[in-house]
């Protein structure tokens, strides 16, 4: 039997049409299932009931009188608690910002409430969305309902739970390393890091061209709902793209025969792959073969970038604490003051090499890359979900910098390349596992129809309520 809880956004639209449903009777489920799993996941920073079915009950007015704004109107949303919601906090994980309300939304946000989508609340993260796991010192441990005994990944984290559990349908995130991505492939949702601009982003991240935003949602149709409205362009960024974004929606069409396809295991790197993860994920790769692509095994050929990666991101890092001093640091996230310590010392010139001449010198191998391949499949992860509140496993493989476990994702965002992580299977302890799907700058449309013909070809697996450990 269908249920509330098991729709999606490009459901609920008919449904309101036809008076079959309401977007407060829509809200009201997703309050009641958050006020049951809240305890267990830990995944809002902000939730206001009052504002949430106030937004409800004009959806439902205008679906009514039959003026519904768009096909989103109505549809239950979340926000990732470092984007502007006018009149809600912004804390960004962290104990010693201010609680004070927002002046505005943010261009993300501004875009949604335009559509008529309604706020379910704030969404949590790790401080400054500094590392790839979900605790901070401001909202404590979120966990990952597939077992709550592991995390969700970061820093989307909240946003990535929310998704998995369908508490709400469209979930805002931002990935400036993997940020969407990683959490993506630890709770078995759809995580998409769009080509840098084409979401606008106000107040603009510390970590400037590494910082993307996009959605997590549980279906591929629905991400692209989100990304016709989320990418509209915003005066208030200026590196954004400036030009209307296709239709996301009918992009999804055509499958992937005749598609030149990459499968690349290892990305090159010496790195530890989980051989659970290595085997879902080729075959998650043979599965486009199946579907009429050429697919070769075969590197990008590039060095691992981590250097340029951290040279920016601790520049970032320095610049986002500042203003903090001394007692104000010992209040905050310790990992978070060792990075923004190392990019005190890094020299301008370094920062400026990284920023341009070694971005743009990886982003031109990879247009090389591109000019033979459409698209480029990794594993999102090498690993499964791991023990909650900690940023690297236990078993000790990847050190003690949680950046060595997220070889994957990090050199992307450096390159400002679409990528995608969908879900394709499940390890024996029943975690889920990431396939990434990386395409040319500007083809999102083409990542998100390939990610749609995985989809339809592997079905995702879903969590319906929180999973304790066993």
């Amino acid at each position: 039997m269908t249920t509330i809880a098991s729709l999606s956004a490009a459901e609920l639209g008919p449904l309101y049409a036809s008076k079959e449903l309401s977007p407060v009777e829509v809200a009201k489920d997703a309050l009641a299932r958050i006020e049951r799993f809240e305890p267990a996941v830990n995944a809002f920073a902000v939730r206001d009931e009052a504002v949430t079915l106030a937004m409800a009950e004009a959806s439902q007015a205008r679906w009514l009188k039959g003026e519904a704004i768009g096909p989103l109107d109505g549809v239950p949303v979340t926000i990732k608690d470092n984007l502007g919601v006018a009149g809600w906090s912004m804390r960004r994980g962290s104990a010693i910002a201010s609680d004070a309300p927002f002046a505005e939304d943010s261009p993300i946000t501004a875009r949604l409430r335009e559509a008529g989508t309604v706020f379910l609340g704030k969404t949590t993260m790790p401080e400054y969305g500094w590392k790839g796991v979900g605790d901070s010192p401001a909202t404590g441990i979120t966990r990952n309902p597939w077992n709550t005994g592991t995390g969700p990944g970061g820093s989307s984290s909240g946003a990535a739970v929310c998704a998995a559990l369908n508490l709400g349908c469209l979930h805002m995130g931002t990935d400036g390393a993997g940020s969407i991505r990683i959490p993506a492939a630890f709770t078995g949702v759809v995580g998409l890091k769009p080509s840098y601009g084409r979401v606008p982003a106000w107040p603009i991240s510390v970590m400037g061209f590494l910082a993307h935003l996009g959605p997590l949602t549980r279906t591929v149709t629905d991400t692209a709902l989100a990304m016709k409205v989320i990418g509209q362009p915003d005066a208030r960024d200026m590196t954004a793209l400036t030009g209307r974004p296709p239709d996301y929606v009918d992009g999804l069409k055509g499958g992937v025969r005749g598609l030149r396809v990459a499968w690349s295991p290892r990305l090159g790197q010496d790195v530890t792959v989980d051989p659970e993860i290595a085997s879902l994920t080729a075959a998650a790769a043979q599965v486009f073969a199946e579907l009429g692509a050429t697919v070769e095994e075969v590197d990008p050929g590039f060095a691992d970038p981590i250097e340029t990666l951290m040279t920016i991101w601790a520049s970032g890092a320095a610049l986002a604490l500042r203003s903090v001093d001394a007692g104000g640091r010992a209040q905050m996230d310790p990992g978070l003051v060792a990075v923004a310590e190392q990019g005190e010392g890094i020299a301008a010139s370094v920062y400026v090499d990284a920023l341009l001449n070694q971005r743009n010198a990886l982003a031109h191998r990879m247009a090389q890359f591109h000019a033979r391949y459409d698209l480029l499949l990794t594993p999102t992860l090498p690993l499964p979900a791991f023990a909650v509140g900690r940023n690297t496993p236990e078993h000790g493989a990847y050190g003690e910098d949680w950046t060595r476990w997220t070889p994957f994702t990090y050199p992307f965002n450096i390159t400002e390349q679409p990528a995608v992580s969908v879900p394709c299977g499940l390890t024996q302890a029943g975690l889920p596992a990431g396939l990434q799907i990386v395409g040319a700058f500007g083809k999102d449309a083409l990542v998100l129809r390939a990610a749609a013909a995985f989809e339809q070809a592997r079905p995702f697996a879903r969590v319906d309520e929180p999973v304790q450990p066993i």
